[in-house]
């Protein structure tokens, strides 16, 4: 939704969505992949259930992936794998499988094999049923779900559709990953030790729609949250036992030009929340009314009624609220605090225009408390630096100071 991003071609910023697939609910947390913006994606993973990391088909495991999975095997977070981009050239999929296993140092299972690469790649081989899965494009750049049609693989009909040549490969593959592949279990996906890999292309949906049906079936509930106590100690939340509880992960200013608000995203942990409700803010230590709360879709906003533990909310940002912020209805604990990275550059910043000044002063300000930059004052307080984990956070400030 950034104007920088569209510029970019890259996620500068995490994003939230939520969308019904078939008959479950599913929040997205979509985050940079870039290092510099670690810390923002560090924070966001801390409000996730499970991860997808997504391999490109030519490229294999990147440096900034081994970082965020690195992240994920800290917190226990079971990921699924989608390799993705098998619509080009790319690396055979045992290799790729072989990397991730050497360079992540976890166990990989292919649920569903790619038949063909390339301009041949045509669909995938669900392994459990022993059923070809094949694919046409239904519009042009995957604006449309890709039309699927169901074989048996080993009837005269797959080796018809598939191709002498490719069927006699895809055999012989799918019997090595008999002998040698890895086995799965549901118990060592959810304990981190092994994840499933699935195989297909984002641009034209070949793939997708089997992996959103695995995903539904094998990304866990949302789980009990660690909490220290006010009293002392440390306890367990459970989602179900306990009335509403939510933890604030983000905020983002100016998401929408029309409105040039700050918007606070926070992660239902426990029980039903509900618009309008009267919950304690603990670090303000008193009573705030959630109104307007908004479900998400990059930028696009619509009210929300009523949302459960694994939702993620907006509320409107009027100053109130901060990141790490535990909100709920009983009160005495707070939620772990979020991680924070030391900074690593460092620059002096002034307005060249001193009129804007008042308006500098608002964007930066924002910008500190989304945690995009962080803000150093001289004791006898006439410069001002910033701080950051990464030098692309400048850019990001001075084209957001710009644009915003």
């Amino acid at each position: 939704w950034m104007g920088m991003e569209q510029e970019r071609g890259i996620s500068i910023t995490a994003s939230a969505m939520q969308f019904h697939y078939k008959d479950r609910v599913i929040n997205v947390l979509d985050t940079p992949g870039h290092q510099d913006f670690s810390e923002d994606t560090y924070r966001t993973l801390t409000a996730a259930d499970s991860a997808i990391m997504v391999l490109d088909a030519a490229k294999g495991v990147e440096t900034q992936t081994r970082k965020l999975f690195a992240v994920c095997a800290l917190r226990g977070i079971p990921v699924l794998t989608f390799i993705n981009k098998m619509d080009l050239e790319g690396r055979d999929p045992l290799d790729l499988m072989q990397e991730v296993e050497e360079v992540l140092g976890i166990h990989s299972t292919a649920m569903n094999w790619p038949v063909g690469g390339g301009k041949r790649f045509v669909g995938v081989v669900d392994r459990s049923l022993k059923e070809l899965e094949l694919f046409e494009r239904a519009a042009p750049g995957g604006a449309l779900q890709a039309r699927m049609t169901r074989l048996p693989i080993d009837s005269p009909e797959a080796k018809a559709k598939v191709g002498d040549e490719l069927y006699e490969k895809l055999h012989h593959d799918l019997e090595l990953l008999e002998v040698a592949g890895n086995p799965f279990s549901r118990e060592a996906f959810l304990a981190g030790k092994v994840t499933p890999v699935y195989f297909g292309s984002a641009l034209t949906n070949f793939g997708v729609e089997p992996f959103f049906d695995a995903f539904v079936d094998l990304a866990p509930a949302p789980s009990a949250r660690g909490i220290d106590l006010d009293a002392g100690g440390e306890d367990l939340l459970d989602p179900l036992e306990h009335p509403f509880s939510a933890y604030v992960f983000k905020l983002q200013a100016n998401m929408d030009p029309r409105h040039r608000d700050s918007m606070a995203f926070m992660r239902i942990v426990s029980g039903r929340f509900e618009r309008d409700m009267m919950v304690r803010h603990h670090r303000l230590g008193r009573e705030v009314r959630m109104n307007r709360p908004h479900v998400m879709v990059a930028q696009d906003r619509n009210i929300l009624e009523a949302a459960y533990p694994g939702d993620i909310v907006g509320v409107i940002n009027q100053g109130m609220f901060a990141i790490g912020d535990t909100l709920s209805l009983e009160g005495g604990f707070q939620f772990k605090p979020l991680p924070q990275f030391q900074p690593e550059v460092f620059a002096l910043v002034r307005p060249k225009d001193v009129g804007k000044r008042k308006q500098y002063d608002k964007g930066l300000e924002q910008l500190t408390a989304e945690g995009t930059v962080q803000l150093l004052r001289r004791l006898d307080g006439n410069e001002t630096y910033v701080a950051a984990v990464g030098r692309l956070q400048f850019d990001v400030l001075q084209y957001r100071l710009k644009d915003e």
